[in-house]
């Protein structure tokens, strides 16, 4: 079935708009839009080929970036747990739990930015687990874990003997603390907790793999195609802004080297390489799509505080928005430093 993509416009002017401001300036987490998404169908996976449901998928992102890049945010962590359970082999998780996150009934959360900066040799892994009959003991402390609440779910990674097993965690587990982070310059709205973990058992049906290693290089590819259109949807907005002031001091504008045209083909480019590498997507292309991406962000915010000029650095305006999400999608995990050194292998 085709992206109903009037009804996701509909779901955004009523659920997501309203809330904005409110998400950048109060930390307000937009739980009810990501759950009215899940609800209306936009995450199923039911009789979709891989390669529409990345692009259906991505299509929400984006949409909902253009508007509030920190909500997309949320939803990709989302749909990072989604790509978890999708390609896990336990047949409890795919059967039970999927469905939950699928509807909107159950959401979901990433948990592996750690574990991705491990296996790249970045940093050590945080948490360490312990095989019992019941399941896995864990211990350890995950410093920011984001898109979580009371009806959340998200992935963890821990390290046992000589090999590390992936887990997924309920925030309702007990002996897990969770303390709300904020003070970030952008994102506050994102729901993102320090996860502490004191003897916390993951029960053997909430195994996501016994190969934690192995399983990240097949879900590493669709992890990182799913955060381009975090900045397809703010180079689109930066676009609209531009050309919302372009009568600014008598055209004045007209002088700036860099113009919506340049910005609007800069996000068809993306997205015609995010439909391609839906059909063959691998590794290099996307790591390559991703690093481009962000540069292309970074460049039509920057752009965008130009063409507003003293407007765009008041406190609260659109455009000083766009540019701290730019920022902070410059270092979503894996960050520009991190991708490069992705990059560098494929040389």
């Amino acid at each position: 079935m085709a992206l109903n993509k009037q009804l996701l416009a509909q779901i955004i002017e009523e659920k997501l708009k309203p809330l904005v401001k409110k998400v950048d300036e109060q930390a307000h987490y937009a739980e009810s839009y990501i759950l009215a998404l899940g609800e209306a169908g936009f995450f199923q996976s039911a009789n979709k080929d891989q390669s529409s449901l990345l692009v259906d998928e991505a299509t929400v992102v984006r949409e909902t970036a253009k508007v509030c890049m920190t909500t997309a945010f949320c939803v990709w962590c989302h749909l990072a747990a989604l790509t978890y359970l999708r390609n896990s082999d336990n047949p409890f998780l795919k059967n039970d739990v999927l469905p939950q996150l699928e509807n909107g009934v159950k959401l979901g959360a990433t948990g592996l930015s750690n574990a991705m900066k491990y296996y790249s040799g970045l940093e050590k892994l945080h948490l360490t687990a312990e095989k019992t009959e019941a399941g896995y003991i864990i211990n350890g402390t995950l410093p920011a874990v984001s898109n979580l609440g009371k009806r959340h779910y998200f992935g963890a990674i821990a390290t046992i003997d000589t090999r590390e097993v992936m887990v997924l965690v309920s925030t309702n587990a007990s002996g897990l603390e969770m303390t709300e982070r904020l003070g970030f310059i952008g994102v506050n709205g994102s729901a993102t907790y320090t996860c502490k973990f004191e003897n916390v058992l993951i029960p053997n049906d909430f195994v996501i793999s016994e190969d934690a290693k192995a399983f990240c290089d097949i879900i590493r590819p669709t992890f990182i195609y799913y955060q381009v259109p975090l900045g397809a949807g703010v180079i689109a907005a930066a676009a609209d802004g531009i050309e919302k002031v372009k009568a600014k001091q008598n055209g004045c504008n007209d002088f700036l080297k860099v113009q919506a045209t340049e910005l609007r083909s800069h996000h068809e480019r993306i997205e015609a390489e995010l439909t391609q590498l839906a059909s063959d997507l691998t590794l290099k292309d996307v790591v390559n799509t991703r690093l481009q991406a962000v540069h292309d962000t970074l460049a039509a915010v920057q752009a965008n505080m130009i063409h507003n000029g003293a407007a765009g650095y008041v406190a609260g305006s659109v455009p000083s928005r766009k540019l701290r999400e730019a920022y902070f999608f410059a270092n979503l995990t894996p960050t520009v430093r991190h991708l490069e050194k992705i990059k560098s292998n494929f040389t």
